[in-house]
């Protein structure tokens, strides 16, 4: 092992890699940083979601006040930057907290809260108003009609947009090195404030978000692909 870095260290190129990624185990920080990466990530989808089924079920309300609620909160969140309401929820709404994984995995949550509401909203209106209908001929009430044949619908619609949010979501937590969340790109910025050597740091990032990403993808195809496939049975 030390022949080979020996002989990528003979090389300009080689000796930047070796710098930025086994030199003092910093290969390590990399795996640490995605690891934070992927808690914020995970922790984010799952207020998102929770947050988004509450704000789908408000805008399809007969209720004026929750559609309005759900109508304000979707159109502030979808309108304005992930970075500034990032920055509003550590600076202003959580000034107090030394959690910064917990403030970027709120602002994140809070964030996706609003697509993925969205994504179901969409779901629900494409299920076929005879659904409901039946359901009710069915003596069913109106929330066993939406819980039991209206929302299981919707979500199989509404799975390959909330997979792609899932990946976007992934993707937009790189900003979180704002807040001092040391994931991914937080990982490259400081490796790159050791090395003074921008390039290989930040492509070594780009590969490692790359390969996460085109994973997922293959894991949500082949969940699409087998939904696809109980729907045709």
């Amino acid at each position: 092992m030390e022949g080979f870095f020996q002989f990528l260290q003979s090389f300009d190129l080689g000796r930047q890699i070796y710098q930025t990624v086994f030199y003092a185990d910093r290969w390590s920080w990399y795996l640490d940083g995605l690891k934070l990466t992927l808690q914020l990530t995970c922790g984010a989808i799952l207020i998102g979601t929770l947050l988004g089924v509450i704000t789908a079920l408000f805008s399809i309300s007969g209720f004026a006040p929750l559609r309005f609620i759900a109508k304000v909160y979707t159109t502030i969140i979808r309108g304005t930057p992930t970075t500034v309401q990032l920055l509003i929820m550590y600076n202003v709404i959580m000034v107090s907290s030394t959690n910064k994984l917990l403030v970027g995995t709120l602002a994140f949550g809070i964030n996706s809260g609003a697509y993925v509401a969205e994504i179901l909203r969409g779901g629900i209106m494409s299920v076929d108003k005879g659904q409901t209908e039946a359901g009710r001929s069915l003596g069913l009430k109106q929330w066993q009609t939406m819980l039991y044949i209206v929302l299981p619908q919707a979500v199989k619609t509404s799975i390959p947009t909330y997979t792609s949010e899932f990946i976007v979501l992934f993707k937009e937590t790189s900003i979180a090195g704002l807040i001092a969340v040391t994931e991914l790109t937080k990982i490259a910025n400081m490796i790159t404030s050791q090395t003074y050597n921008a390039m290989v740091p930040l492509i070594v990032s780009a590969l490692i978000y790359l390969a996460v990403v085109m994973l997922l993808t293959f894991v949500f195809g082949k969940l699409e692909r087998r939904l696809r496939k109980s729907d045709a049975r």
